[in-house]
């Protein structure tokens, strides 16, 4: 890759400095420092006392758990941020950045979403001395919808951006996730998709985002949703491998995901138009599926948010803006990128997995559609052109213990290996917002993160993007202050771009 900086290049590391909270350049290099000096520094900032959570305070472990999804790492051993800045406003986020740099204590944002791996709020090794920003208090939502626009803070989740969608029109939406309790920030930065991601094909590596414009999408009044429930006795492999070739190539206004569990497959669609016209088309492309109208809801599009997450039309909107307090089971995740169809033999050899006692599940989600005409350069996300589906493998439970911890991580794991031939190759593939620490993590050398030992996991999440963004990386934090164990690391043959 040549690292003469294009017109494009420059163009993108002035939206990074716009965006963030800070540009490395602007300030001075990372220093070794005290932890009682850094709190010092935070409050000659003016950052309020309230708003900083020390070990020693009674709103520490409360405010640390806030956001955190996952009960593997809450456990008494796993290393702690030395505080946690609960900014309420942009100065405390650019203090608490600056006091960081100037003491010795690195910075990890978190937007309080789900963070499989949670690299927002720990860290892996013992000896790094690091404070958590918060930004869950910076969550507004302002939308404009004459101009089809909303103003979001990233600490946001996804529920409150909808449901403030959707209070202010019943023809407007934003095409992201399922799960009303991703944060924003996160969500948007890794390139998140969601049920709308067909018709309308998204940080914490460079610096802090605070806040996004959305572009909002049209959307009709009444939607359909279905869910069909299809066991293995029941043709649910059939199935299962016959929409692989179907859901990607489908319609853009219809989605058909697939939830594969225990001993059945769940099929799971939104239309964006009328029943009738829906249980048409699935007869037309997929008779196999047997879909009738008896089988569809006509709703809204914020309902059928509620619906995706909860499994019902009917409950409360209200529930979207429930961002939970506390985690309450713990999982691991792994993700796959399919290309071409997995054959029906290899379908058939998941059902002994999945009818194991501590099974997890598998999520399919198609692409195609509008996904399909991103070209792999054109965002950091390369994933949207050339693939069928995305692949999850999902292991979640609620005992404690190291041992059911290992029955749980093999299992995930296990499958995983079993699906390898099927799946993306060279290098086989993932989903960078399902973080997954097993396929590398960084090391360190000179006080900056290795590009050569990063490119071990970055090209699975970012293919031939990961050498640019390094460049970028090393025009705005060269010094590599904005680091976890699986950040963009500075392409060193592109430090000269810095001084641009």
């Amino acid at each position: 890759m040549s690292t003469t900086p294009t017109a494009a290049s420059r163009r993108l590391v002035l939206i990074l400095c716009t965006l963030t909270i800070s540009c490395s350049s602007g300030i001075a290099g990372f220093a070794a420092g005290d932890d009682d000096a850094f709190i010092r520094c935070l409050a000659a900032a003016a950052v309020p006392p309230r708003l900083v959570h020390t070990p020693g305070s009674a709103s520490y472990a409360p405010t640390l758990v806030s956001s955190i999804r996952n009960l593997r790492f809450v456990t008494p051993g796993t290393p702690r941020p030395l505080a946690i800045v609960a900014a309420a406003e942009a100065g405390h986020a650019q203090a608490a950045v600056r006091c960081g740099r100037r003491h010795g204590v690195r910075v990890r944002a978190r937007s309080g979403g789900h963070d499989y791996e949670g690299l927002s709020y720990l860290s892996l090794d013992r000896r790094e001395r690091f404070a958590v920003l918060d930004l869950a208090a910076l969550r507004d939502v302002r939308v404009d919808a004459d101009r089809a626009e909303a103003w979001v803070g990233s600490g946001a989740t996804l529920g409150e951006l909808y449901y403030a969608v959707g209070a202010a029109s019943r023809t407007l939406a934003f095409p992201a996730g399922v799960c009303p309790t991703v944060g924003v920030g996160g969500h948007i930065s890794g390139g998140g998709f969601g049920t709308l991601m067909r018709r309308c094909g998204g940080g914490e590596s460079f610096g802090v985002v605070l806040s996004w414009k959305l572009r909002l999408v049209r959307v009709p009044e009444t939607v359909t949703v279905f869910t069909i429930r299809r066991p293995r006795n029941q043709s649910a492999t059939d199935l299962i491998t016959k929409w692989q070739e179907i859901s990607p190539s489908l319609p853009r206004d219809v989605i058909l995901r697939v939830v594969v569990q225990s001993q059945h497959a769940q099929f799971e669609s939104l239309f964006l138009g009328r029943c009738r016209r829906l249980a048409r088309l699935m007869r037309a492309r997929f008779p196999e599926l047997g879909m009738t109208q008896s089988d569809c809801q006509e709703i809204t599009w914020i309902q059928s948010t509620v619906y995706f997450a909860f499994y019902s039309s009917s409950k409360p909107l209200e529930l979207l803006l429930d961002r939970g307090t506390e985690p309450d089971r713990y999982f691991k995740a792994k993700s796959d990128y399919v290309q071409e169809p997995i054959p029906r033999h290899a379908w058939e050899s998941t059902w002994p997995w999945l009818e194991e006692h501590d099974a997890g599940l598998l999520i399919l989600d198609p692409y195609g559609g509008e996904m399909a005409r991103v070209s792999p350069a054109a965002t950091p996300f390369p994933h949207r052109k050339g693939n069928l589906y995305n692949l999850q493998y999902y292991s979640f439970w609620f005992e404690h213990g190291a041992e059911t911890l290992e029955r749980h991580l093999s299992w995930v794991r296990g499958l995983y290996g079993e699906m390898e031939p099927y799946v993306s190759k060279n290098p086989r593939t993932g989903y960078v917002n399902y973080r997954d620490m097993d396929l590398g993590r960084n090391e360190i050398e000179g006080n900056v993160t290795s590009y050569t030992k990063g490119k071990v996991w970055g090209e699975k999440y970012f293919r031939g993007n990961f050498e640019r963004l390094a460049a970028v990386k090393a025009m705005v934090d060269p010094d590599d202050f904005f680091r976890n164990e699986q950040s963009i690391p500075p392409l060193p043959a592109a430090k000269g771009w810095s001084s641009i």
